[in-house]
């Protein structure tokens, strides 16, 4: 299990679970859904610098509206978001990544139409000119496949291509906090495991706080610093996630098949 230099350099009493870095995105006791349903209640989750915080758990689990409440794409019905020492609850999307907060829905993560060259000038799109230039050159580093596909529109991607794009975008204004939702989604097992392993962890690893919502549990664990088991829109379980990943109740009850280690199956 892969531990954050933030995590590692906090240190953990002896015996106990590993300290955490002080919470830059803290959600307390948020409750949200559509209309007058209620689908999470009472969710309290946080995220540090260096940290990889995934959100697990079973389909109409609500971890999605979570996010969604989270980011401002879905009002909060009761309780705060807050980031650093501001709350940030029910803020529109746009003014969230003024301040830091980046997110990748699902779904809609790229502009079809756009290449790889006009997808990250839409990502910087508060940076002046010389910044943009910068910013972008500094994004193809860290991404260096995408380099090589400057001139080319996102429709002609592939799923794995499509994603790094979707982060790459994200990143062009520099998130404190990059928020993911479902980033594997229709990705291959091993795109899947190289798009958590090679761009989540590595984000993570660089100083930003990732929270992590995904249906492929194992693989998210397996990057992961901490973890929330949500189920039936309330967190049941939280706790490091390399102790989580070892509970054979956690695996059967809340995670199902997808958190079976394959290589044990």
């Amino acid at each position: 299990m892969p531990t954050s230099s933030a995590s590692a350099a906090a240190g953990g009493p002896a015996g106990g679970p590993p300290s955490r870095p002080p919470a830059i995105l803290r959600v307390q006791d948020v409750s949200a859904g559509y209309g007058p349903a209620v689908i999470v209640s009472g969710v309290s989750i946080t995220a540090g610098p260096g940290e990889v915080v995934s959100v697990i758990g079973p389909n109409g689990a609500g971890k999605s509206t979570l996010l969604k409440a989270i980011t401002g794409r879905l009002p909060v019905m009761t309780g705060t978001v807050t980031f650093g020492d501001r709350d940030i609850t029910n803020m529109r999307g746009h003014l969230l990544a003024r301040l830091g907060l980046g997110f990748v829905p699902q779904t809609r993560d790229v502009f079809d139409t756009l290449t790889v060259a006009e997808n990250l000038e839409m990502g910087g799109y508060l940076l002046s000119k010389p910044q943009l230039a910068a910013r972008t050159e500094a994004v193809l580093a860290t991404f260096p496949a995408l380099a090589q596909m400057r001139s080319r529109h996102a429709s002609k991607l592939s799923g794995g291509e499509r994603k790094m794009l979707a982060v790459a975008r994200v990143l062009m204004l520099e998130p404190a906090v990059l928020v993911l939702d479902e980033p594997t989604s229709n990705l291959s097992p091993d795109l899947s495991r190289a798009v958590l392993r090679d761009q989540v962890r590595r984000l993570a690893d660089a100083g930003t706080a990732v929270l992590l919502v995904e249906q492929k549990a194992f693989e998210a664990l397996g990057v992961s610093d901490w973890a929330y088991i949500l189920a039936a829109g309330r967190i049941e379980i939280a706790g490091p996630a390399a102790e989580i990943v070892r509970r054979p109740d956690i695996r059967e009850v809340f995670l199902g098949r997808s958190a079976q280690d394959p290589e044990a199956s």
